[in-house]
């Protein structure tokens, strides 16, 4: 798409760093604005000043989408600065340890941000969609989402819901000319296991060969939208894929 054809709006949250600032990278050459949201402060401006050009609107807001105010002021900025016509649902953090022993501030947090941020700006986003007849929601789940996670319950379930809520969501609004797809990334080298909740996590035992950057897993998901007009879920590779299915397998096999 060439910048003079520039008809997107993109709205990308958790854009300061790893796959939101991916997306934002890759989506600039093809938007007339985007809007980034994402916690730090500084980051979100050295995300900001590194996508700065001719012919392209930024506006970045530093808010946390686990709190009313944060979520009300990106609802009231779809208002304002759009329509959107992009909508990547991509903020999120994990904890790891025994729910039982865990704090649940971070545990409600977590929905909060998962869940319920998302269902409030995908309810903001879409009647622009659906009144401009065309649109795309990107909700980032994760290759967890298919797997009871031990030590990290609460985030796998809350990917879970993005899951079945993304699938349900594209079959209400297939006739509007609406996109819905899940992306569910694998191992992928970010600064999301930097976090002080995940300290006990030891990402060394994980394959080297199974690790993503941030950069190719946006490709794939780019990829997938341009390519398959069908499928909802997005899943990194043809491994990722049976990985799934044969948790999916057990799961059915394990019912009473």
């Amino acid at each position: 798409m060439s910048a003079h054809s520039r008809t997107e709006i993109a709205l990308i949250t958790g854009a300061s760093a790893g796959i939101g600032r991916a997306f934002a990278l890759q989506l600039a050459s093809r938007c007339k604005g985007l809007i980034l949201v994402g916690r730090d402060v500084d980051k979100l401006a050295a995300v900001v000043a590194e996508l700065e050009q001719p012919d392209l609107s930024i506006t970045s807001f530093a808010l946390d989408l686990t709190t009313t105010e944060g979520v009300t002021r990106v609802m009231e900025a779809i208002r304002q600065k759009g329509p959107v016509t992009i909508l990547i649902n991509n903020a999120g953090f994990a904890s790891y340890g025994k729910f039982a022993e865990s704090d649940l501030d971070i545990e409600m947090a977590m929905v909060n941000l998962h869940c319920n941020a998302t269902l409030a700006l995908c309810r903001a986003a879409l009647p622009y969609m659906k009144e401009n007849g065309r649109g795309v929601v990107i909700n980032v789940s994760s290759m967890g989402s298919f797997f009871p996670v031990k030590n990290s319950a609460v985030y796998a379930a809350t990917k879970t819901f993005l899951n079945m809520f993304s699938q349900a969501l594209q079959q209400e609004v297939k006739g509007d000319g609406i996109r819905v797809q899940c992306l569910c990334p694998s191992y992928t080298r970010t600064d999301f296991g930097d976090r002080d909740a995940l300290a006990d996590l030891d990402s060394s035992k994980v394959p080297e060969e199974l690790w993503w950057t941030a950069e190719d897993i946006v490709e794939v998901s780019l990829a997938h939208l341009a390519s398959d007009g069908q499928s909802v879920m997005c899943l990194p590779d043809e491994q990722s894929r049976e990985l799934v299915k044969a948790a999916m397998g057990a799961q059915v096999a394990g019912l009473a």
